[in-house]
């Protein structure tokens, strides 16, 4: 593969700018903590607006549907533009959320405030790869990639809990304004440490297709996919597999899913690491490793300690996934990350609700157990796949 399309992604300096990969790990973990807030305050929002659970719920699918949206049209759009000056859209795209969700008068209005969080979302992690590949040297791109998705996973472990401790305090108006004052900090920060990026080529929903028919990248957009849609299978319904099967009380519960948080956090400051010499090993190993620990949680589900132990572990292997495939992107299509990110955002968005939706469908079908067995076989293919992909000349 030539030198020069990877030279089209770098800025002109050999130094990695940590002060700017930070400042977006920190963009990171406001997006995906505005995301899932909705988890804990569903009831009192519910009884504020006037609206059932289930549809206060449709605020987070809401946001999963317009960052799909915008993953694939929003950067075609905007792709005449300085890079940083995109980032710092998003960011206030992010902040008028807050504000919009926080002082929403109905649920018209809530509803419009999620999608904002979606276009955040699917904008920014469309762009994320590209703009590290030009923040950080070669060498430092797989740990750039795993702080920034260390932000996500920290998001992961808090955002629930402290939506319910901040709605208890101030609300859940106050919860979700909560993110502004730090999305204006965030967006002072980044003024001062993101430097400008000239957009290196136009990129269209046709482009990003076209990837495609490339074998290597159809099969590890492939692998990708299969990956998190056997994750989301099993993952979407721990709540009740820990409560039915594994028979744990709220506070025994609680502490399970802290554990899976923080072996999530240890995930991602390990594998920047591994993939600076092993990355085809990950890309194959993580999701043959979650196959088997979801056989085990269907071998050992009704002992508790068994059930935490695995569920540590099935953290430490989940969140490293979009780094390995972020890094392999940067290997395989250095000079086309835009429209390979576009691609990857929309897949994984979609592989998510497919997962989700399939795996509700299995488990009041035929019980929990069908859903985990689905996950396994799904993350099994996966592996499968990967191994193709990163086999393949290009994947080298």
């Amino acid at each position: 593969m030539s030198a020069s399309p990877a030279t089209q992604t770098k800025l002109t300096s050999d130094r990695t700018q940590w002060g700017a990969v930070i400042c977006m790990s920190l963009l990171t973990f406001v997006l995906i903590a505005s995301e899932f807030m909705p988890v804990s305050l569903l009831t009192p929002i519910a009884g504020e607006l006037g609206i059932t659970e289930g549809q206060a719920g449709q605020a987070i699918a809401i946001s999963g549907l317009f960052a799909i949206v915008t993953s694939l049209f929003g950067n075609a759009l905007l792709s005449g533009l300085d890079r940083r000056t995109v980032v710092l859209l998003y960011s206030g795209v992010l902040i008028a959320s807050g504000v919009m969700v926080a002082l929403a008068p109905d649920y018209l209005v809530f509803m419009a405030g999620r999608a904002l969080v979606g276009v955040a979302i699917g904008g920014f992690w469309s762009l994320s790869t590209a703009i590290l590949a030009r923040l950080a040297t070669e060498a430092d791109l797989p740990k750039a990639m795993a702080m920034l998705q260390g932000g996500t996973a920290l998001a992961a472990v808090i955002s629930a809990p402290l939506g319910s401790f901040l709605g208890g305090m101030i609300g859940w108006r106050g919860a979700f304004f909560s993110v502004v004052p730090i999305g204006v900090a965030g967006l002072l920060w980044q003024l001062v440490v993101i430097p400008r990026m000239a957009p290196d080529r136009h990129v269209s929903v046709s482009a990003m297709l076209g990837l495609f028919r490339r074998r290597t990248v159809a099969l590890g957009m492939a692998a990708t996919a299969l990956a998190f849609m056997g994750q989301f299978a099993l993952s979407t319904y721990l709540r009740p597999f820990l409560e039915m099967v594994t028979g744990l009380d709220v506070g025994a519960l609680s502490l399970v899913l802290l554990g899976l948080g923080l072996g999530g956090l240890a995930g991602t400051l390990i594998i920047g690491f591994v993939l600076r010499g092993h990355l085809k090993l990950a890309l194959a190993g993580l999701p043959a490793v979650l196959a088997g620990l979801a056989l085990l949680l269907v071998l050992f589900g009704h002992s508790g300690w068994a059930v935490a132990a695995i569920l540590v572990i099935w953290g430490i292997f989940t969140t490293p996934i979009p780094v390995a495939w972020g890094t392999w992107m940067t290997r395989v299509i250095p000079g086309e990350l835009e429209a390979g990110g576009g691609l990857q955002v929309a897949l994984v968005q979609g592989a998510i609700t497919a997962g989700a939706f399939l795996g509700g469908m299995l488990f009041d079908a035929a019980g929990w157990t069908s859903t985990f067995l689905f996950s396994a076989a799904l993350l099994a293919v996966a592996s499968l796949t990967a191994l193709l992909a990163s086999s393949d000349r290009e994947g080298g």
